[in-house]
């Protein structure tokens, strides 16, 4: 940041290549330029103190987590789902985020994610035992070399302190807890929609889940603020060995930038909204099942874009069409592929870009494209890079799509199987696109036994191992 003068009694300053006017700052506040994105922040003591408490009772639970034994921290994930599953206890968390809920609906906000339905109750529970049972990965040999009497060992160990600022749904609290399993701590902010659900949850089911198991009250700490700011300050705080934002747009960005800026690892979400490019030679029933469990709710692998090859409009035409209709599908043509399906609007080729936000009626785009190479490159052009699936039984489309694309996550079905829970049985802390660029190393899964460190050691088997080179 570079201060360039003063023009009619105003401070400017140049922040990354904008110029920006420098705000008065109250007592307290906390001036935050972000470079990466040429964005000035200014950051509340509210915002800042909630985050440096919980950041701090997190580290304060590094040391008696280490010390922990794999059977408490199972105990713990045990008590959490047991909690969950009781009536009692459920009863109070659903009228709470009923009230959420509501509350959402009056300021005319996205409810879908936000309402803690049976079957995201259930998943919960099936993730913390999923956990219950998993073993630890710490202490894991990774690799090994023998020597002359020495040997050098690749172990796994704890990362430390992970930070994470989920979107306003319940369920992430399943999703996080997941880096107890290998001793870390995780300190998280929800979005303010949801908490008050999170603060249920919080002193209802997790506190004395970690109570029972005697692990540290701050083992998995709730930042209670609904200031942005607060995401801004968590991701500022140096202790913090992994950030993890989910959700997508300008937000996530700025919350990445912020991260890098102050040293700190990052996995970003980034923009949702799969694609699907439909062959001649697909099978109908595939596609009609594939289009159908695709689009049955709103979530970040939802189908998005429809692609379907020009010289399969008569023969699967028809089937796409009944399909989308079957669902309720408003549908946004691009210009120059009318008359296939029906259409609620028009768009133009750029505006394949754009990732549907809806609760009831799905919302997706359709084009007709000239063969998989275009439907390729459209998606490469204008996808989040992000999940690509081919529908088609032709020998050798599935390799020459997977070898086309820069995606992440490729299939030849429904798109909604892009879930950690369910691909892998482990609950995710977050799935990446390759908007930025491939991943270093990893999947674009990310879940809680991903979250490790790695060690290396020397070991001197006899005693007499050469001490030189």
């Amino acid at each position: 940041m570079v201060r360039s003068g003063q023009m009619s009694g105003q401070t400017h300053v140049l922040v990354g290549d904008k110029v920006a006017v420098l705000p008065q700052l109250e007592p307290g506040q906390k001036l935050l330029p972000v470079t990466e994105l040429s964005e000035l922040l200014v950051l509340s003591p509210a915002a800042q103190l909630a985050a440096r408490e919980a950041v701090a009772r997190g580290n304060d639970a590094l040391e008696p987590l280490r010390r922990a034994s794999d059977a408490s921290i199972s105990q713990f994930f045990q008590a959490f789902a047991e909690r969950l599953e009781d009536p009692a206890t459920f009863e109070q968390i659903a009228k709470v985020n009923a009230a959420d809920v509501e509350s959402a609906q009056k300021r005319g906000r996205s409810t879908g994610r936000l309402r803690l339905t049976e079957p995201m109750r259930r998943d919960m529970i099936g993730g913390l035992r999923g956990w219950a049972s998993a073993p630890s990965r710490v202490g894991e040999l990774v690799e090994r070399r023998q020597g002359e009497g020495f040997a050098i060992e690749r172990r796994r160990a704890p990362l430390g302190l992970v930070a994470f600022v989920f979107e306003g749904r319940p369920n992430v609290f399943a999703d996080a807890a997941g880096v107890l399993r290998n001793r870390n701590a995780a300190v998280f902010r929800i979005g303010g929609d949801a908490l008050n659900t999170a603060v249920a949850i919080e002193e209802l089911a997790l506190r004395p889940a970690l109570a029972s198991a005697g692990l540290p009250s701050g083992a998995l700490t709730l930042v209670r603020s609904t200031e942005h700011g607060a995401a801004q300050a968590l991701f500022c705080e140096r202790s913090v060995r992994l950030a993890v934002a989910r959700g997508s747009g300008r937000t996530v960005a700025l919350l990445g930038a912020v991260a890098r800026q102050h040293g700190i690892p990052v996995s970003l979400h980034g923009t949702g909204g799969a694609w699907m490019y439909v062959e001649p030679s697909a099978r109908p029933e595939t596609v009609h099942n594939a289009v159908v469990n695709s689009l049955d709710r709103k979530v970040c692998n939802t189908l998005n874009v429809l692609l379907l090859d020009r010289a399969a409009v008569a023969t699967l035409g028809p089937v796409v069409e009944k399909a989308l209709r079957e669902v309720k599908a408003e549908v946004a043509v691009l210009r120059g592929s009318e008359g296939v399906v029906t259409a609620k609007q028009e768009l133009e080729e750029p505006r394949l870009a754009h990732e549907w936000e809806w609760d009831a009626a799905p919302e997706v785009s359709f084009a007709l494209v000239d063969g998989l190479a275009e439907a390729a490159s459209l998606f490469n052009r204008y996808s989040p890079r992000f999940v690509a699936s081919i529908l088609s039984t032709r020998a050798g489309a599935f390799e020459e799509w997977a070898d086309a694309v820069e995606a992440p996550y490729v299939g030849n079905a429904f798109t909604r199987w892009v879930d950690g829970q369910w691909a892998w049985l482990r609950p995710e802390l977050g799935l990446t696109n390759w908007e930025s660029g491939r991943l270093l190393g990893r999947s674009g899964f990310l879940s809680g036994d991903d979250i490790t460190s790695v060690r290396d050691f020397f070991v001197d088997e006899t005693g007499l191992a050469s001490q030189r080179r």
